[in-house]
């Protein structure tokens, strides 16, 4: 990894995000696994997702590296997506008319 550019407060409040985005992705793992209902575990899913894009930014932010953005980006666009395809199927039971 490359060495931050930024200042020494700004690394420590980075690591520190990605500290807890981390945490809170696996408890809502939990939620992934025992979730009472398909529209629950969907919702947990949406959100691991959500907090892998947030992962890669500040990893993008730690390393000074542009590509992570690129990769989260395209992380939410796929997550978005998938969201929309799940909502459609547990609503309407199909997903192609």
């Amino acid at each position: 990894m490359t060495e931050f550019l930024g200042p020494p407060f700004l690394e420590l409040v980075v690591y520190g995000a990605l500290a807890f985005v981390a945490g809170v992705t696996l408890l809502v793992g939990y939620r992934v696994i025992r979730g009472p209902t398909t529209p629950d575990r969907v919702v947990a899913l949406d959100t691991i997702g959500t907090n892998v894009v947030a992962i890669a930014v500040l990893f993008a932010v730690l390393s000074a590296q542009g590509f992570f953005l690129h990769v989260g980006l395209v992380l939410a666009i796929i997550g978005f997506i998938s969201t929309i395809t799940v909502a459609r199927y547990i609503t309407e039971g199909d997903i192609i008319e």
